[in-house]
């Protein structure tokens, strides 16, 4: 019995933005009288064209990272691709509470991704990968607090239920 959620973020409106604001950059480099010629181009080895598209690399690169949240009768791990290689595992004697809660990821966390708790709260961690206002809090026992944003909340909540009832794990309430 297994709970395994895969998410990543979904921003596909930021490329609609670094668009608009490229735009005039584009055109002042290709079509102001001014502007390089194409061999002047070649001679910079399109570095141009090229810094113009580095945003759109970034922000694709940014959308293909995926967080996997993995929840069964042993505990939780989690993993943050690329940015953390190995599964970071905690197991259940290890957590003093786990629940459903609300949260605003804007005035509690400062937006989206992988976030710390605003006004220095360090030991609180979110990642925080969809628009949805509910996730899965952790308190573990040596203070950390980790949340997580969930798409499947529904069948989240009744896993949890359902890991409770079975195995009597007193950290979920």
């Amino acid at each position: 019995m297994e709970f395994i959620e895969k998410q990543g973020l979904k921003i596909w409106w930021l490329y609609l933005i670094t668009g608009l604001t490229i735009f005039p950059t584009a055109a002042i480099l290709f079509f102001y009288e001014g502007g390089p010629s194409m061999q002047e181009l070649k001679a910079m080895y399109f570095v141009p064209v090229g810094l113009l598209l580095l945003p759109f690399l970034i922000i694709f690169i940014i959308q293909k990272n995926q967080l996997t949240l993995k929840i069964n009768s042993k505990g939780f791990s989690y993993r943050y691709f690329p940015f953390q290689q190995k599964l970071v595992t905690h197991l259940w004697d290890d957590i003093e509470e786990a629940y459903i809660r609300k949260y605003d990821a804007f005035s509690e966390y400062g937006g989206y991704g992988v976030k710390m708790r605003l006004w220095f709260k360090f030991m609180d961690k979110a990642y925080l990968m969809n628009d949805k206002s509910r996730g899965l809090q952790f308190i573990l026992k040596n203070g950390r607090k980790l949340l997580f944003s969930s798409n499947k909340v529904d069948e989240l909540e009744l896993f949890l239920i359902n890991l409770k009832t079975r195995h009597n794990i007193k950290a979920i309430r």
